[in-house]
């Protein structure tokens, strides 16, 4: 690192500070703190709800999969091929009904449309799985920092975990929010000069075909079903699989609902998530193709592989721009992981408060809190939060042999049967609170034997299978104690302009052309 690398670094982190302190005098109420107010342009939201997946886990782990995992490679673009789908539900049947009810906690609708208990027993699972990917965020972030630093790991996940809950304890949400827009942009500055000094290092576009093995170039596999065959990345289960996730991750995970529930309206939520639908993608694809560019120079370079630390391939990329890339560039690529990474957290912690203090802490209380008082004690749960998520982090390197497999598994673990809860309660009007929370409890036991026991099936299944369970516990439970429940609250879908109509269908059609492309795509390098 350069003189000129740290004073960027440290301008850059200066100025996000003293952003978060100027935008927290402005907040009155816990709805400042989590929502902004409700206040926010579907843009820059737009941009938020793509850097906290397209983050540091991204940037580090994607290339690193593509160019060194075994067995890896493009297969990774098929996970995204379901996404646009995802958005088309979101869309069209839970961001309307969230919108409609002026929600803080997205679990609040649980307990409208089935008890309390429903609601206290959702936000827990979130506030367990979330709390456990975060730590995998400072994990990913940290690997960064000690390459840099020269540090070991350890205290790095101390310092940027440190680091990222004071200056949340500063902003809350719209500062999140803002700095997010500004790292997509750097970030992606940052992909297209590591792109192109990679390219120049191993000779041109064609080096790749003449030193990266031609199955690294396999986008799609319709042969791999992940069904006992012991093969994870198959077309089936990254598309089934990718499309639970992501429905879930975007429509019933408090830190990415919490986002679109900041727009000014549903119209602004509904073209925020159209904006994700579109150019998630292209981004993902630039990301492995630097991966392909990092495999072709490896395979030139194999020397290169002793200097990433105890062999792991996560330290490839931070490797290669500390050793590749000019004093400046260095630095502002640094800045960028690293505000993606310290945004992810920021926003993870932020809605782990939000989901505590509005499910959880109101409900022991059971009495009107002062608005000053309230944002105390949601500082007090971001700050307890935190301590838990570096915890974890200290745990995340047994998971997976790559950090962005490691939050996927936990991620898919969970999702797809919280997802079936909210879907089921808003589609069938016969659930049932004891039936959703026996699905959900099946359905989250199974894919926790799969993972523990039955390895052969893809661990991209569980989405899939888990939601399938527990959308068929709710429908037998529900049946069975009919008799048993009765609710006035009706959930209320509005009709769909032609405008969001044409959307959908754009998104489907998109959709086709990317599964057409990512079969062609070995052409393109052979």
């Amino acid at each position: 690192m350069s003189l000129i690398d740290w004073i960027i670094i440290f301008c850059y982190a200066g100025g996000l500070i003293f952003l978060g302190w100027w935008l927290g005098l402005k907040q009155k109420s816990s709805e400042d703190y989590y929502l902004a107010g409700r206040k926010l342009h579907w843009l820059p939201i737009g941009f938020s709800t793509m850097a906290t997946q397209l983050g540091a886990i991204s940037f580090i782990s994607a290339p690193a999969y593509v160019a060194l995992r075994p067995g890896g490679g493009m297969r990774w673009l098929g996970y995204e091929l379901a996404l646009p789908l995802a958005m088309i539900i979101l869309m069209a049947f839970l961001f309307p009904v969230f919108h409609s009810l002026r929600i803080i906690s997205v679990y609040e609708f649980l307990e409208k449309r089935y008890d309390e208990r429903t609601r206290v027993v959702v936000s827990l699972i979130f506030q367990l799985s979330r709390g456990l990917a975060t730590g995998v965020t400072i994990y990913a972030a940290a690997i960064v920092l000690s390459v840099v630093l020269q540090t070991p790991l350890a205290l790095t996940i101390l310092l940027i975990g440190a680091v990222a809950v004071v200056y949340e304890l500063f902003g809350g949400i719209h500062v999140d929010i803002v700095s997010d827009t500004i790292q997509m942009i750097v970030i992606l500055g940052g992909i297209i000069i590591i792109g192109i000094v990679g390219l120049h290092l191993i000779g041109g576009w064609n080096s790749i075909s003449q030193w990266v093995n031609p199955a690294r170039f396999v986008a799609v596999d319709f042969a791999a079903h992940g069904l006992g065959d012991s093969k994870d990345f198959g077309f089936w289960p990254l598309f089934f699989g990718g499309f639970f996730l992501y429905a879930s991750y975007y429509g019933c995970d408090q830190s990415q609902v919490q986002r679109e529930l900041s727009a000014r309206n549903l119209r602004d939520c509904k073209r925020s998530l159209l904006f994700n639908g579109f150019f998630r993608f292209p981004i993902v694809l630039a990301y492995c193709t630097v991966g392909l560019i990092l495999a072709a120079y490896v395979a030139q370079n194999p020397e290169f592989l002793a200097k990433l630390p105890q062999g792991n391939i996560d330290y490839l990329l931070p490797v290669f721009i500390m050793q590749k890339l000019p004093a400046g560039v260095v630095g502002i690529i640094f800045i960028a992981i690293m505000a993606a990474a310290m945004s992810s957290l920021d926003s993870s912690i932020n809605s782990l408060s939000a989901a505590t203090v509005e499910d959880i802490y109101k409900k022991i209380l059971k009495r009107r809190i002062e608005p000053q008082q309230e944002i105390k004690i949601s500082k007090m749960f971001t700050l307890f939060w935190g301590i838990f998520c570096i915890t974890f982090a200290f745990f995340v390197g047994d998971i997976s042999p790559t950090i962005i497999e490691s939050i996927n598994k936990i991620g898919s673990a969970f999702y797809g049967p919280i997802f079936a809860v909210f879907l089921a309660g808003i589609v069938f009007s016969k659930a049932k609170p004891h039936a959703a929370i026996a699905g959900l409890g099946i359905g989250v036991t199974t894919n926790l034997i799969l993972w523990l026991f039955v390895p052969s099936v893809s661990w991209l299944w569980w989405n899939a299978i888990g939601f399938s369970l527990t959308v068929f516990v709710i429908l037998l439970g529900s049946f069975i104690f009919q008799p048993l429940y009765q609710t006035s609250f009706i959930v209320k879908i509005p009709s769909e302009k032609r405008i969001w109509k044409i959307g959908y269908g754009a998104l489907i059609a998109y959709v086709v052309c990317l599964i057409l492309f990512l079969i062609f795509l070995p052409k393109l390098f052979l």
